[in-house]
């Protein structure tokens, strides 16, 4: 049962991070307007398009990014506030450990946690659908993330592509080659010096090819001048754009990962730590709360200003760390796993600490 001190910091949590959520939402969103506005007036977009397609869904995402953060300011802003006034001090003299304190600030954070958990998962990416759209149609018109050269597919199980050299504008492959396979032996191997996509038909139409139809020790070989051909294949999956994967739900994040790992292309490592991101920031907020509680509880001469620095300078690092060790997960081979948690294992450690020395 929670009692009358519980109430009063659980109510104090939330009232201070929804406050500081309203406020820092308000600023992020001057500070991209005032970005963003010569791309509005320059392409002429229409208002309701970018307050109802853009911004609204905007919120949640620049909410989503950085509610670790705001915990962290909202626990020491109220618990420095109470430290100042020597309530801290009135709870320990009236039997209150500090350990049975923590109570009401991690149910808080359980809460916090809880939504951050569900909207990373489910929420967020479904906004992020319709603010991913407009940015794509009007601002980052050219934010593809493409491999033009060298491409290695499996098509299915028995299908494999390789295509020179790609353009994304014109969406023309060049050097292509496409085997067949059969209990594991080539029966087909077709080669063209070109492929465009025919947008009425659906198909891709490969100019200049020759095919080579192997069957036990004889061969047949097939030329011509242009080919129709259905490919499990589409321009779409050759023009990937960088934002893709936050505008996926968890359940088709993991289909597609599922399925880039059955096609080979090597690309699946970002999209895994972004699965895996999804869970571990909302279990920040736990050790960020606990780290805002143990520093901000002790009452010091510098009051709130001296809390305030030496919590954002521990949410900076913890931050700088975290998107450190994912680009070592995305470009270096790190485990998804290890680069997303390991931030939050060294900062237990740190959490751990100041829980130990904090004032008692």
């Amino acid at each position: 049962m929670l009692k009358t001190l519980d109430r009063y910091i659980i109510r104090k949590y939330l009232s201070s991070f929804f406050f500081i959520s309203l406020v820092f939402s308000l600023i992020a969103i001057v500070i991209d307007f005032s970005e963003k506005v010569d791309d509005y007036l320059e392409d002429d977009i229409p208002a309701e398009a970018f307050l109802f397609d853009y911004y609204l869904n905007y919120i949640p995402y620049i909410n989503s990014l950085l509610w670790p953060l705001y915990a962290l300011i909202a626990v020491i802003f109220f618990t420095s506030r109470m430290a100042y006034n020597s309530e801290i001090i009135s709870i320990f003299n009236s039997g209150v450990s500090f350990y049975r304190m923590m109570v009401p600030y991690l149910v808080s954070a359980t809460i916090i946690a809880g939504m951050h958990f569900f909207g990373n998962h489910y929420i967020i990416p479904e906004s992020n659908k319709g603010r991913i759209e407009f940015e794509n149609t009007y601002i980052w018109k050219n934010n593809f993330e493409n491999k033009t050269k060298d491409i290695h597919l499996f098509l299915n199980e028995s299908e494999k592509i390789y295509i020179r050299r790609y353009s994304v504008r014109d969406s023309l492959g060049y050097d292509v080659t496409l085997e067949q396979f059969k209990d594991g032996a080539l029966v087909s191997k077709l080669i063209g010096n070109r492929m465009e996509w025919n947008t009425e038909q659906q198909k891709w139409r490969i100019k200049n090819y020759r095919i080579r139809v192997m069957d036990g020790l004889e061969e047949e070989i097939i030329q011509g001048k242009s080919i129709d051909t259905t490919l499990a294949i589409f321009p779409a999956d050759l023009e990937r754009r960088d934002n893709l994967k936050e505008a996926m739900t968890t359940p088709e994040l993991l289909s597609f990962i599922d399925n880039e790992k059955k096609r080979g292309t090597g690309s699946h490592q970002k999209f895994e730590v972004e699965r895996y991101r999804r869970t571990a920031e909302p279990f920040t907020i736990f050790i960020l709360t606990l780290i805002g509680m143990a520093v901000a509880s002790r009452k010091v001469r510098g009051g709130m200003g001296l809390h305030l620095a030496l919590g954002a300078g521990l949410g900076g690092s913890y931050i700088f760390l975290s998107k450190f060790s994912m680009t070592f997960s995305t470009n270096a081979g790190l485990p998804p796993q290890i680069g997303v948690w390991v931030p939050n294992f060294i900062f237990i450690i740190i959490t751990i600490y100041l829980l130990i020395k904090a004032q008692k």
